[in-house]
């Protein structure tokens, strides 16, 4: 049997940020020809970590006690990897197939770019949507992190030293969780939500944000990739930062199987350029955030126009 390619819309992202950034510098460009030398520059906040959901509540929820945080990962931990060990029959493009059960689709977006402080002109914002559309096509993915809608190929190949990191258990930890809560749903399900602590540059399954989400992984080679790009000052660390934070996830949750029959996880990242000199150009910022999300179950439409697959 052919190995399913881990490839999705995300892995592909780099190449698209590489082009978005190329159309920040020409943006860049555009801003200071047509603007006034006294325009003002909105002052750069200092970022805080903060909980964007409700706080936990001790309780019994479904029949299932939690009485701290601890339960509450540890809970969601043994779901996740009871759920990577559920399969289902399915035909991609007519061939047989073997893939997770609980399969889902996902989506990005690229919002609130900006430049020297205000919001990039719209020659610029427009092209975004057509160049994003060109270059991600969503697939079908188990729940995250996740590199395949196959569990044996379910692994990630940028581990520590090029490791490979398998996907099919999750190593979450209450360490890693910023907040969360359980909601009785009355119906034999619970909802688990839970937002990770925020991370700069996150790694696949090395750090709060990695062990939740499928992340981006160290994309600084694509800003060394662009030659007309310097910095005035400082590192390519200190002054291209991709801030990990305020992302969620929630999964439902069948109390007397510890199936999840539904999930939602929306990964937050805020992306900041600071000190850029492009051609004669110097000294400039730039920012977007990109949110990336993914909905279980995926629909049989999505399934069947993204990889041609059914269900049997």
């Amino acid at each position: 049997m052919a190995k399913v390619k881990a490839k999705s819309g995300l892995s592909k992202f780099n190449k698209f940020l590489f082009i978005l950034l190329i159309i920040l510098v020409i943006a860049t460009v555009v801003i200071v020809a047509v603007s006034s030398p006294k325009m003002p520059v909105a002052p750069k906040e200092e970022f805080v970590d903060e909980p964007k959901i409700d706080e936990f509540q001790a309780g019994t929820y479904g029949g299932v006690k939690f009485d701290t945080v601890d339960d509450v990962v540890a809970y969601y931990v043994e779901c996740f990897n009871y759920n990577k060990t559920l399969t289902a029959s399915y035909t991609e493009n007519g061939e047989a197939k073997t893939y997770y059960k609980l399969l889902g689709d996902e989506t990005l977006s690229v919002e609130n770019i900006m430049i020297e402080g205000q919001p990039a002109p719209s020659i610029i914002t427009n092209l975004v949507p057509g160049v994003l559309d060109g270059l991600f096509k969503g697939a079908p993915k188990g729940l995250p992190p996740a590199a395949n809608r196959d569990p044996v190929y379910d692994q990630r190949d940028d581990g520590p030293d090029g490791s490979k990191i398998p996907q099919t258990e999750s190593h979450l930890t209450a360490e890693d969780v910023l907040a969360c809560n359980v909601t009785d749903n009355k119906d034999g399900t619970i909802s688990i939500t839970i937002q990770p602590k925020a991370q700069i540059l996150s790694m696949a399954d090395q750090d709060p944000q990695g062990r939740f989400f499928n992340v981006l992984g160290d994309i600084s080679e694509t800003v060394n990739n662009i030659s007309v790009l310097s910095f005035s000052e400082g590192t390519i660390e200190e002054n291209f930062v991709v801030n990990y934070a305020g992302g969620t996830g929630t999964v439902k949750i069948n109390t007397k199987t510890k199936e999840i029959t539904e999930a939602d996880y929306e990964m937050d990242v805020h992306i900041d350029v600071q000190h850029a000199n492009v051609a004669v150009i110097k000294n400039k910022s730039a920012s977007l955030d990109i949110v990336y999300k993914n909905h279980f179950p995926a629909s049989d439409e999505f399934l069947e126009k993204s990889r041609g697959i059914k269900r049997k």
